[in-house]
């Protein structure tokens, strides 16, 4: 534990300077689009912070090298460069699509053939599904499986970046979860090893989002752009994958290693790492069932995002910010206690993690439904009255009544 403690204090450190280094760079020289109509934010700010946080991924995953602890997935450096070359392109192409707005048919090729290097190459592919029992699928099933699914995720997490803090905060969330989650499944299946590339993801991501948050808060210094949050979609997308494609099959098929709920104890293991995108996910479903149901791409933008609804509610953004982060924190964690609840090491069974999930769903509903006020709408100052009396018809208050 005390490697992984480490990485994400290091990783933290030097992204958040990192970010610093960024966003001066981006302000000297401009590196920031016009601002768009459906864009919160009115001032211009540089959108290339996603620069700070792949340098921050490259400067953990050097760190790992150097350390015998992590050698268990370093034994395998095609995984890893496969990984690094993917999440390279992405950035490349991210950047370039924050700076000058490329067609979206040439970012997602960029998606498909990143998630093609990561899985093609690297060799990070869903092998198996349990339905019923394990089943096993073909080697072009699972390399379309597995590609799909991270271009997915990828543009699920790209989907929900619109406000400050938001896919940070998220992530941060999400990936301590599940760095939780597979940190334990190693314990209760007796690996011989906690080091694996999953759990090592799971917490540079967590380092790095430490890292860029202070200046990505709201009142953001700057935005991780397309660059970030593809990023952080590409990563977690993997990791899911190694963690599922690593499971014994015991844990995945009929067998009930955990004395418990044989349901569960088989679904819950793929269950959780679905969960943790699972807002991104439900946001990005939305969208494309709303936009192809307009005749539109389903990557064309608009502004009926979960979050610009939750403003059009009248939500502030900081507001809004912090309803996501409660919702991506009861359910994973809810989900999280269901397979605690698995296990002989956990008292009572999932029934807990099943009513503290309906508990906090229903919390976050009549926190979402009920703004408390300083939102979008309270922002909208009334007219002020006009005196038909002034030569000018200067508003009552204005200064140039006197000028």
């Amino acid at each position: 534990m005390k490697f992984y403690v480490l990485t994400v204090v290091l990783t933290s450190v030097a992204t958040l300077v990192l970010t610093a280094i960024v966003w001066r760079v981006g302000l000297r020289y401009r590196l920031y689009p016009e601002i768009r109509d459906r864009d919160v934010h009115r001032t211009p700010k540089p959108r290339i912070g996603g620069v700070a946080m792949y340098l921050g991924v490259l400067a953990a995953f050097a760190l790992s090298s150097r350390i015998p602890y992590f050698q268990i997935f370093w034994s395998e450096p095609a995984v890893i460069w496969s990984l690094l070359g993917a999440a390279t392109l992405i950035v490349v192409v991210g950047v370039a699509d924050d700076l000058w707005d490329l067609d979206w048919m040439i970012k997602l090729g960029a998606q498909f053939l990143a998630a093609g290097i990561v899985v093609g190459f690297g060799g990070i592919q869903i092998f198996a599904i349990p339905l019923g029992g394990l089943i096993v699928v073909s080697s072009w099933v699972s390399f379309a499986l597995s590609v799909l699914a991270i271009v997915i995720v990828m543009n699920a997490v790209n989907f929900i970046d619109g406000l400050d803090g938001l896919v940070a905060g998220v992530a941060l969330i999400s990936n301590t979860v599940f760095f939780v989650y597979s940190y334990m499944v190693a314990r209760d299946t007796g690996a011989s090893s906690y080091s694996s590339l999953a759990s090592f993801i799971a917490v540079v991501l967590i380092g790095v989002c430490v890292g860029f948050l202070p200046l990505n808060w709201s009142p953001s210094k700057l935005f991780m752009g397309d660059s970030g949050a593809l990023l952080i979609g590409l990563l977690m997308a993997s990791a899911a994958i190694v963690f599922t494609g690593n499971l014994p099959t015991s844990l995945l098929g009929d067998n009930d290693v955990f004395g418990r709920s044989q349901l569960l104890g088989a679904f819950i293991p793929i269950l959780l790492p679905v969960v943790v995108v699972l807002l991104p996910l439900l946001d990005f479903g939305m969208a494309v069932v709303r936009r192809m149901g307009k005749g539109l791409s389903p990557f064309s933008p608009d502004r009926k995002h979960l979050h610009h609804r939750m403003l059009d509610m009248g939500h502030s953004d900081r507001d809004a910010v912090l309803v996501f982060y409660a919702w991506t924190a009861v359910v994973s964690v809810g989900v999280l206690m269901m397979y605690l609840g698995t296990t002989q090491n956990w008292p009572g069974d999932y029934s807990l993690g099943i009513v503290y999930l309906l508990v906090g769903v229903a919390a976050c509903v009549v926190v979402t439904a009920l703004p408390s006020g300083g939102g979008r709408r309270r922002r909208a100052a009334p007219t002020p009255p006009i005196d038909p009396t002034h030569p000018t018809g200067a508003p009552v208050g204005d200064p140039q009544r006197n000028a």
